[in-house]
């Protein structure tokens, strides 16, 4: 079964870099436009910030997104990005990048809980997404298998079957991608491996005290 994938056509942000397609660094964009942002992102432009919105489960949609780690402002750290995403009540997005200037990511639907052994959690809400192809692309779950995303102090992964769908380090320094039934994707990045720009984890939390 292929994943459903869904995209928009940006208006701006994209560069030609090792015959893909790719966005550029988020510096530079007007932070304005993106009004759910805690703080600057070095990844999310205002097209990408639109094209993920929309993509949210509906009880984040309308959140304000608030930046619960960075390798840049927290060190890099798995086992402090899965600490940091307790902070979180919900749903967080993972956003990182290659050096050649992919954005990618995922969604994982509920703050991390890292096992001892190799142990698939999460649900289908949980997705993945890349900018190499020149505009966002999504990639849901196919149905193929649950294996959605795994958590370990030594490594966080999403997707599986032949290859991850994004595997990164506990140093969160390097990563791979290759394609997984579990979403249906191509390789996220501009190679299967490659050294991350940087890691983001974003959580969202509702304007009102009375919702969470």
């Amino acid at each position: 079964m292929n994943g459903r994938t869904e995209n928009i056509e940006p208006n701006s942000a994209r560069s030609v870099a090792s015959g893909y397609e790719v966005f550029e660094d988020a510096h530079g964009f007007d932070f304005e436009a993106m009004p759910n942002l805690s703080q600057e992102s070095l990844f999310v432009t205002p097209n990408l910030y639109e094209f993920l919105q929309a993509s949210l489960p509906n009880i984040v949609k309308g959140c304000q997104w608030i930046l619960l780690y960075s390798t840049n402002r927290d060190g890099v750290s798995l086992r402090t990005l899965i600490h940091k995403s307790t902070d979180a009540s919900g749903p967080c997005l993972l956003i990182t990048g290659d050096k050649e200037g992919a954005v990618f990511g995922g969604l994982l639907d509920a703050p991390l809980t890292p096992t001892a052994k190799a142990k698939y959690q999460g649900t289908n809400q949980t997705f993945v997404f890349t900018t190499i192809y020149g505009e966002p692309r999504l990639f849901r779950a196919t149905g193929a298998n649950r294996y959605f995303f795994l958590c370990m102090n030594e490594q966080l992964a999403f997707g599986g079957g032949e290859h991850f769908a994004l595997s990164m380090d506990g140093d969160l320094l390097s990563g791979s991608s290759g394609p997984s039934e579990t979403f249906g994707n191509s390789c996220l990045a501009h190679n299967q491996e490659f050294e991350l720009k940087n890691v983001e984890l974003w959580g969202f939390k509702h304007a009102s005290r009375y919702l969470v």
